[in-house]
């Protein structure tokens, strides 16, 4: 009999949080502590302290939301920026650990996936969303089902030859560049000076947010021509903070970049979970790991 119980675990450079989620996306209990960012070993170690602090004779998987490209096909994670993973069998690794089912995917596609199922996305079958924090991730849901690929939606090209990407990544003109919070920082030094940051653009609805909105849109709209789905949701902080104040310059530019109908009928919507959606998500990745 299924227990109707998993752990998702949302890794992230500063913090690992992990939930206890039934079927229907309710949080019954969470752990959370820091990320150890010194070794391989001490981040799999404390992964596993993690899943191990909630264990319970009801719980029948544990899902990861990882920040890294993860192979579908092996469960292999290919290398973070912020943490010390680097080519390694992770899901097998930590089903070793853990005697017990396990899922791993990229952490915007585990909030993808929550969103969907039990947030802004409810009811539709065909989602985008893209999380504008530091960088931008992303995930996509067709005919109910998250897309397993790396959906590295943050490094689609909207501006042939623009600015550089952020990190190790060598490419220009991403939509990263340029709807990031790290992008609308820099913004903000440039519009309101040397101290100011993102959080300044909002507070003073600043014009500055339009152009970014623009380049957001864009991306949305290329997203749509692809993909034609029924609502594009927007999280991270940033995404969330600006909100409206993106959406806006972000209708203006989907309307001429999308091809009708798909651009005209397309609901934008914010991310509705907050912290818990990647949690969530990998519990829910987790779930179908075990049947």
């Amino acid at each position: 009999m299924a227990a109707n119980r998993a752990i998702g675990v949302d890794l992230g450079g500063t913090k690992i949080l992990a939930g206890v989620v039934d079927e229907q996306g309710h949080v019954l209990a969470t752990e959370q502590r820091e990320t150890p960012t010194g070794s391989q070993d001490e981040l799999l170690d404390a992964l596993t302290r993690s899943v191990r602090a909630l264990l319970a004779s009801e719980i029948e998987a544990v899902g990861f939301g990882i920040p890294a490209r993860v192979d579908r096909r092996t469960g292999v994670a290919l290398g973070a920026v912020n943490i010390p993973l680097h080519e390694l069998a992770l899901r097998d690794e930590l089903e070793r650990r853990l005697g017990m089912p396990v899922a791993v995917t990229n952490d915007a596609s585990a909030a993808t996936l929550a969103e969907f199922a039990h947030g802004a996305g409810r009811g539709s079958t065909d989602l985008i969303m893209l999380t504008l924090g530091t960088g931008v991730g992303g995930g996509i849901i067709l005919d109910g089902r998250l897309y397993s690929g790396w959906a590295e939606l943050g490094h689609i090209v909207i501006v042939e030859d623009g600015e550089p990407c952020y990190g190790a990544c060598s490419g220009r003109g991403h939509v990263e560049a340029y709807c990031s919070g790290h992008a609308a920082d820099a913004v903000a030094r440039k519009v309101l000076g040397p101290q100011a940051t993102a959080r300044d653009l909002v507070e003073q609805r600043h014009p500055a947010l339009e152009p970014i909105g623009r380049h957001l849109g864009t991306a949305i709209g290329s997203l749509i021509n692809i993909f034609d789905p029924q609502v594009v949701v927007i999280g991270g902080g940033f995404g969330v903070a600006a909100g409206e104040l993106l959406f806006g310059p972000a209708r203006a530019a989907i309307l001429r970049e999308a091809l009708a109908p798909a651009g005209q009928e397309v609901r934008l919507a914010l991310a509705e979970l907050g912290a818990q959606a990647g949690l969530i998500g990998a519990a829910l990745v987790g779930f179908e790991a075990a049947r």
